[in-house]
């Protein structure tokens, strides 16, 4: 970031008014204030969309009371929050009780630092972003147990040990399929795994071998888990634990709980495009036709969109189903795809562009199998299916 701040200093005629450290600090302080803005605003935004999508799905209007389209109904919900009294069991650790959502916050919201969104805009460019990411998002596991433990309720702890037995789990086939395009990238830095992918989509890193494509899948899968979204929601199953681990919290400290989940969204997709999807690059080779922050933040948009649908697709798993599938499915494939990219990074041009091929011919692959099971179940987009029932008449 050290060039970007000089040539900030530089166009703007503010060299040599006062120490570099001094406009470091300050454009370091701006950050933190960004950061801390797309921190607020994504529940806020994620919660509209989430209702507007689950009433698309289910044939259903949503939001559209509070505001043109529902857009206030959010806001409406923060302001009720802020004015919610933040309840603390008696028999609870109030100290503990109060630092769970903090560590749980932390955990979500600092791997935004190391985000590229864009060529030259992220706030720390560490040459071990990715281990940084993973590391510090750990995080939220200790402030999910902390909550369940200091709680002094059953289903509140076992709630919490869902969770830590849930995301240390997913955690292992989360990495590996990270370490499975590190291994071909030769890098841990956020920009420099975007930067690898410029020239077009040919060259995004899910597209550059069957391995990675692979890994792409597992990574969804487990980011899934990370988060605790369906059908991977056991530690706040209410159908089971009334809540889960935040069953005795309430007011603001109850929305951190819910701030962190969306924020975590954020952050999975946020890797997930800079790792497997091209960054902040476009479609097409040469000049890219939207800048780059907007690429980045569409592509984020749409895995985003796909954890909302999914979530109103799918029932929730069994807790033998949950473990069986993170310890006997994702974790061989994802040991299988890392060794197959080690195996191809000592490939030679040939054996590179073989390996992309096969990429695409999985891919039309996965495409065909979509497209004919949606041809199998006979459904039709409802919009899709009013225009025609409007043509017929």
């Amino acid at each position: 970031m050290q060039p970007l701040y000089d040539a900030i200093l530089e166009a703007l005629g503010l060299t040599g008014i006062l120490p570099a450290w001094v406009w470091y600090a300050v454009f370091i302080l701006i950050g933190a204030v960004v950061l801390s803005a797309i921190g607020a605003l994504t529940p806020i935004i994620m919660v509209w969309a989430e209702r507007k999508v689950s009433a698309d799905i289910q044939d259903r209007i949503g939001p559209n009371r509070v505001g043109r389209y529902g857009l206030l109904q959010t806001i409406a919900d923060a302001v009720k929050l802020l004015t919610k009294e933040n309840i603390t069991p008696t028999k609870a650790d109030s100290f503990l009780h109060l630092i769970g959502p903090i560590l749980v916050f932390t955990g979500v919201f600092v791997p935004l630092l190391a985000v590229p969104w864009a060529r030259g805009i992220v706030l720390a460019n560490l040459n071990i972003g990715v281990l940084y990411m993973l590391g510090v998002a750990s995080f939220t596991v200790v402030g999910m147990i902390m909550a369940g433990w200091a709680s002094n309720n059953k289903w509140s702890l076992l709630g919490g040990m869902r969770s830590a037995a849930q995301i240390v789990s997913y955690e292992i086939p989360n990495g590996l399929s990270i370490l499975t395009v590190i291994v071909i990238a030769g890098t841990l830095s956020m920009n420099d795994l975007a930067e690898a992918q410029s020239g077009g989509i040919h060259r995004w890193f899910v597209f550059r071998s069957p391995f990675t494509f692979l890994a792409f899948f597992i990574y969804l899968t487990s980011s899934l888990a990370e988060t605790s979204r369906v059908p991977f929601d056991l530690p706040e199953a209410e159908s089971e634990l009334v809540s889960g681990y935040h069953t005795e919290y309430s007011g603001m400290r109850w929305a951190v709980f819910m701030m962190s989940e969306y924020i975590e969204m954020l952050v999975v997709n946020c890797v997930a495009v800079t790792v497997f999807l091209g960054g902040w690059n476009g479609l097409l080779p040469g000049k890219p036709l939207m800048a780059g922050w907007l690429w980045f933040l569409l592509k984020v948009a749409a895995l985003m969109y796909v954890q909302v649908w999914l979530r109103f697709t799918l029932p929730r798993l069994r807790v033998d189903q949950l473990m069986y599938l993170g310890w006997k499915v994702l974790v061989p494939f994802g040991f299988v795809t890392m060794i197959g990219a080690a195996f191809q990074a000592l490939m030679g041009t040939t054996g590179q562009a073989a390996m992309q091929v096969i990429a695409w011919l999985l891919f039309a692959g996965f495409v065909l199998l979509v497209l004919q099971r949606f041809r199998a179940t006979g459904h039709v987009p409802r919009r899709l299916a009013e225009l025609r029932q409007r043509r017929a008449t």
